[in-house]
């Protein structure tokens, strides 16, 4: 059939035709040209009474994971394909198997009925990569289910199963059979029928303003033209709605925003992939165990119990379990309430916890992720425990934030077996999770630990062994930047303020109440041995601490915080960091939000450098991924490393000297070039 693998069958008067999903350009236009033929060909055969589209796959939208992405174009284009087929005379039904989203769920939408297979997923999802659909999607997704929920869906890049889609009426049924026995069965049903989506009036709404309203807020200009075009569906003519689409779609395709988040999300993609050419199994995990109950491990154990799978949850101490255990269910009855899980999953999810107060209650698992106190002595001491008590095969992983994992992979008879897992607060809702690789980590060991990641429905992204690994490290080097800052002329809510407008959702010394800066304070003090006494040391932080000055939790920190938890300016803040200024004999000056923002990010890019120099991270792409997923850097933006791309090369140079000459001899000037900086750009 043509010259390629495309296929058409008969089954007395139903054809079906099946795409070929194996190549890398399904969506090309020479491919889309022999689609065309191929429609048009059984559109024209008298003997045929209806058709059978299979559509979807494993990598759902046939581009997503090309590095392009290419939207097709020209006369020969996803529309002309979906127009041909609403203009056949006999009925097509979209039979979905695997993953169809974007351009294969628009091409579904333009078929007369849609079938799917139990566990598929369907979506519109264009708008996470700056764009709107454009092949129809904001005209025919409202036709069928209205205007709100589309806006909901599209405005969101929202992907659900084909369970859940029966139910918003995305599919018309849920195979109980083979797919394509359904969906020639229901070909048979519709002959002599047209269907066609794009012809039904839109039904009417109570809640569009409401869902718009609540998808515009803070949404990047691609969200609100995909909200725009919805709303037109129905008030224009079909042809008007369509035309208006595609030239919306075709105009944001290439502006900055698409492309930092096209970026972004491919980055994403490769870096859950891990190492190239790894090819060990992972270690089947059918128990996990964790150690320590406190707010980490209640979350870490939250992650996992509502995945489906079993945890034995192990703490010395009985009174901190039976808080943990508290905690874990409140994080569930929460998911409850907020409907990601139903009330019977929930109950179940709670019925495979089991704790312990020994270390024997661990033995039969298959991967122990301990989260006791980050202390180094306090972990080493535990690991020399475990391995009287696991299993030969099981994985061991260190939930630190900065720790040596070769000095805890040390401890045990198996070092290959050790890993680090490090997830963010709260581990049961955050997004990144830090594999980290020890010099002895072996690669099933390494295997495990990203698959436990795909698992909990985490961004994986893997880290050789360094103090911070990726995130830590660069986030303290952006803190430092702003240390500086405030020794120099500028105060907190100045810098907050600027890198809020940069993108941010906060700024940095809003983070550091949030978080608390007696956390920061406890390892800066760990750390004072390994700390070059000739390098820039700001001391505003650690006199906040002095004075009780802790962040929100006390009310105080570098912000004043009333009983409702509102944020003000401090004049006792203020005076402390310009009497710091006049202690180091600095001349205090003001500074523009452009250069807050241009030293602060230039710090962040220095430290990239560095990593990718010292193999931290395998590619400059997964520091984006980190940074974007686990440190709130805007993703409009496309993460550091990308931001950094657009940038003059020899001024970012500049800036990323002056603060490396800054912050002193222990700071590394970093090479930009090992990031793609003024070389054309690489992964």
């Amino acid at each position: 059939m043509m010259d390629r693998p495309d296929q058409i069958e008969r089954d007395a008067t139903i054809a079906v035709l099946e795409i070929d999903t194996g190549s890398r350009d399904t969506w090309s236009t020479d491919r889309l040209d022999a689609l065309l033929r191929d429609i048009e060909t059984v559109a024209s055969d008298d003997g045929i009474g209806g058709v059978v589209l299979i559509v979807g796959g494993d990598d759902g939208s046939p581009g997503r994971d090309r590095a392009a992405h290419q939207m097709p174009v020209g006369p020969s284009c996803m529309g002309r394909v979906i127009a041909a087929i609403e203009m056949a005379g006999k009925p097509f039904v979209a039979a979905v198997q695997g993953v169809a989203l974007d351009d294969w769920y628009e091409l579904a939408l333009g078929c007369d009925a849609r079938v799917a297979t139990p566990g598929a997923r369907v979506g519109l999802t264009q708008c996470a990569r700056g764009v709107v659909p454009g092949a129809g999607g904001t005209q025919r997704l409202p036709r069928l289910v209205g205007r709100a929920e589309a806006i909901r869906l599209i405005a969101g890049a929202t992907e659900v199963t084909a369970e859940k889609a029966l139910g918003l009426g995305l599919v018309d049924a849920v195979a109980a059979q083979d797919l394509q026995r359904a969906g020639i069965l229901m070909a048979r049903d519709m002959a002599g029928t047209k269907r066609r989506l794009i012809d039904r009036p839109v039904p009417d709404d109570v809640d569009v303003d409401a869902a718009a309203e609540s998808a515009s807020r803070k949404a990047r200009p691609h969200v609100l033209a995909a909200i725009h075009h919805i709303r037109e569906a129905g008030t224009i003519t079909a042809r008007d709605g369509l035309d208006a689409e595609r030239a919306t779609a075709e105009r944001m395709h290439e502006t900055p925003e698409a492309t930092a988040l096209r970026h972004i999300f491919l980055a994403e993609r490769e870096a859950a992939r891990g190492m190239p050419g790894r090819e060990a199994a992972p270690v089947p995990v059918d128990l996990f165990g964790v150690i320590g109950s406190g707010t980490m491990g209640a979350g870490i154990a939250t992650a996992i119990l509502q995945v489906g799978k079993p945890v034995v949850l192990m703490d010395a101490n009985a009174d901190a379990l039976a808080k943990g255990v508290a905690r874990i269910e409140d994080a569930i009855d929460g998911a409850v309430a907020r409907g990601r899980l139903s009330r019977p999953d929930g109950e179940a999810a709670k019925g495979r916890l089991t704790t312990g107060t020994e270390l024997s209650a661990l033995a039969r698992c298959d991967l122990v992720i301990e989260a006791v106190f980050e202390d180094q002595r306090v972990k080493e001491e535990l690991f020399g425990k475990l391995g009287a008590v696991l299993g030969a095969d099981a994985v061991v992983a260190t939930n630190t934030s900065y720790l040596d994992i070769d000095r805890m992979a040390a401890k045990v008879p198996r070092p290959e077996h050790v890993i680090g897992l490090h997830f963010f607060s709260p581990a049961h809702i955050m997004k990144l999770l830090e594999v980290v690789r020890g010099s002895a980590s072996g690669d099933r060991a390494m295997a495990t630990g990203l698959g436990v990641a795909g698992l909990l429905g985490k961004q994986p992204v893997e880290a050789a062994n360094s103090f911070g690994f990726i995130g830590n490290r660069i986030y303290a080097a952006y803190r430092a930047a702003c240390e500086f800052l405030l020794e120099d002329g500028a105060l907190p809510h100045e810098v907050d303020r600027a890198l809020e407008a940069f993108g941010f959702a906060m700024g940095p010394f809003a983070v550091a109440d949030l978080s608390g800066l007696d956390i920061a304070w406890t390892m800066r003090r760990q750390r004072v041995a390994d700390r070059d006494p000739q390098d820039r040391y700001v001391h505003i932080p650690d006199r906040l601490c002095e004075a009780g000055r802790f962040g929100r939790k006390t009310g105080a920190g570098y912000y004043r915080y009333d009983a409702d938890g509102a944020r003000h300016r401090d004049p006792e803040v203020e005076a402390l960091i310009i009497a710091a200024s006049a202690e180091k004999g600095i001349a205090r000056h003001s500074l523009a939000a452009l250069d807050i923002q241009r030293r602060a990010l230039a710090a962040m890019v220095n430290e990239a450098a560095c990593i990718v120099a010292e193999g931290v991270a395998l590619r400059p792409s997964d520091i984006d991924v980190v940074m974007v997923n686990g440190y709130g850097f805007p993703r409009w933006t496309g993460g550091p490393v990308h931001w950094a791309r657009q940038q003059a090369p020899e001024a970012l140079a500049d800036d990323c000297a002056r603060f490396a000459m800054d912050a002193g001899p222990g700071r590394q000037n970093g090479d930009l070039r090992l990031l793609g900086v003024g070389s054309g750009g690489t992964k």
